[in-house]
């Protein structure tokens, strides 16, 4: 009896989203009163507070308004109306076209006939004109979004070089990126993603340099997603478009909150995507050295930048390798080179070394959790608290030896250099499993780990389906070159110069 209930509730569902989708692909009609009956009845008007509309007169003739309160720019409305109002029977226009044309002052102005594409428009914030007889209706596009000031992102900063960043709405995001590539091969294309959502997604791209047999791959993928709405933004899209190793931990997608930064990536010829609701966009194809880079790399001269990228590869490194090969010397004090028997743990091993360090990082990632959710005005109190009871206190109870704690700290600190949150998090599983393996195996488990750690990034690949390691596999000494050290910009030597005339 469950069953059959269950199953008629799915034929009903099912029935009523065709007969939902079949009404909105029909066309309005030209009656201004069939056309409001209709859109009340889907909109729910009497149910939505901030779903305004309003009959008046235009050039004698019945028309009628619909708007999202909020998203219409009140002023703008104002002289609209005012507009409208104003026009005689003498001067009315015989069609939607020729009044779009000749008495709607405004830029943004668009002319559909079919009910999926105005409510889509409605929902989206657009302004919504019917006028009795014309068989289109009238959009006037004066939305404006809520939005934050644009500054710079909290995460993503520099020593020096721009301070605006990306914000969450999507043509804020755009004008960014337009003000530093004021080119006619730069395209901005608007797509969409979400049965309920309908989330904007723009592809932005250089048509002379980008891959388009890649571009058309992407394109293919959003149009394909069956998702019922991006609820996570730019992650539930990174998650629709990348199908293939879900348990490998090493980033698909380089995610950045500056305009600088991918408007290099664009003049590159990658692929950015901006994603409504989302401060952040994804850069791809990315590999293993697209992570690491940073906008101060550029903003200094070559040898700093230079230091700057190789100093970040060099701590990378060693965030992972530091503790499992502290606690491989501890279990095997000969392997300790001569004149660094120092590091040796000289106070009482009260708990196994392995298991201080896998306390410490699950206690680390807590107080980061802790960190982000303090309000600021007790972050520096809990701070100091922290500081001591967790720290001082901790070595002196005999939890753990200062030895472990200084190691741990160094690791959790150098996280930081690098600005992607999914790296930091890859170096921490990929050691996580190292230390447990050098705890049981010794030699063999340390050496099993940094092989596995080596394995899971060759495997990787790209959304493009490219080596995640390239120029390393396959071998470019050129590419690697530019990739390692940062070199001057391409063309900021004349052939005059070049000459040393």
């Amino acid at each position: 009896m469950l069953f059959r209930s269950e199953f008629l509730y799915m034929v009903m569902e099912k029935k009523h989203s065709m007969e939902e989708k079949h009404s909105t692909e029909e066309k309005m009609s030209t009656s201004l009163e069939t056309n409001m009956a209709y859109l009340n009845k889907v909109i729910k008007a009497d149910k939505n507070f901030d779903v305004i509309y309003r009959v008046i007169q235009i050039g004698g003739k019945n028309a009628c308004i619909y708007l999202i309160d909020g998203f219409c720019k009140d002023e703008m409305m104002q002289k609209l109306l005012q507009h409208f109002m104003d026009m005689t029977e003498e001067n009315m226009p015989e069609n939607a076209h020729e009044m779009s044309k000749s008495f709607v002052p405004y830029v943004e102005v668009d002319l559909k006939d079919t009910w999926e594409e105005l409510l889509y428009s409605l929902m989206s914030g657009v302004f919504l004109l019917f006028v009795d007889g014309f068989d289109k209706c009238i959009l006037i596009d004066s939305r404006t979004y809520p939005a934050r000031g644009v500054e710079e992102p909290e995460k993503d900063k520099v020593l020096r070089g721009s301070k605006d960043g990306f914000v969450e709405t999507i043509v804020f995001n755009t004008a960014l990126i337009r003000r530093r590539i004021r080119s006619t091969d730069l395209v901005m294309e608007m797509m969409h993603a979400g049965k309920s959502s309908k989330t904007d997604i723009v592809l932005c791209y250089m048509d002379t340099r980008v891959d388009h047999a890649f571009l058309e791959k992407i394109r293919d993928k959003i149009k394909n997603i069956q998702v019922d709405a991006l609820t996570m933004n730019q992650e539930s899209l990174a998650e629709c478009l990348y199908d293939r190793r879900w348990y490998n931990p090493f980033p698909k997608f380089k995610f950045t909150e500056r305009p600088d930064t991918a408007s290099a990536q664009v003049l590159e010829g990658n692929i950015i995507i901006l994603v409504d609701n989302s401060p952040s966009v994804l850069i791809m194809p990315t590999s293993i050295f697209d992570v690491v880079e940073e906008a101060d790399d550029y903003y200094f001269p070559p040898i700093t930048g230079t230091y700057l990228r190789l100093s970040r590869f060099i701590i990378a490194i060693l965030t992972y390798l530091m503790t499992p090969t502290f606690l491989l010397l501890m279990k095997y004090p000969d392997l300790i080179p001569k004149g660094f028997e120092f590091i040796m743990v000289r106070d009482t091993v009260n708990i196994p070394l392995i298991w201080q360090f896998l306390i410490l990082e699950l206690a680390i990632d807590g107080l980061r959790l802790a960190a982000v959710n303090t309000p600021n005005m007790l972050s520096t109190p809990l701070s100091v608290m922290a500081a001591l009871v967790l720290g001082e206190f901790s070595v002196n109870s005999g939890w753990f030896n200062s030895e472990v704690m200084l190691y741990m700290a160094f690791v959790a600190i150098a996280n930081y250099t690098q600005s992607s949150y999914e790296l930091g998090y890859a170096l921490k599983f990929m050691r996580i499993i190292n230390l447990i393996l050098t705890a049981v195996f010794g030699v063999w488990g340390y050496g099993a780990g940094i092989l596995l750690a080596v394995v899971f990034m060759v495997t990787n690949r790209t959304v493009s389906n490219q080596s995640y390691i390239y120029p390393v596999v396959p071998f470019n000494a050129r590419q690697l070159a530019k990739r390692l050290f940062r070199l001057r910009l391409p063309g900021a030597l004349d052939p005059v110069d070049k000459k040393g005339n």
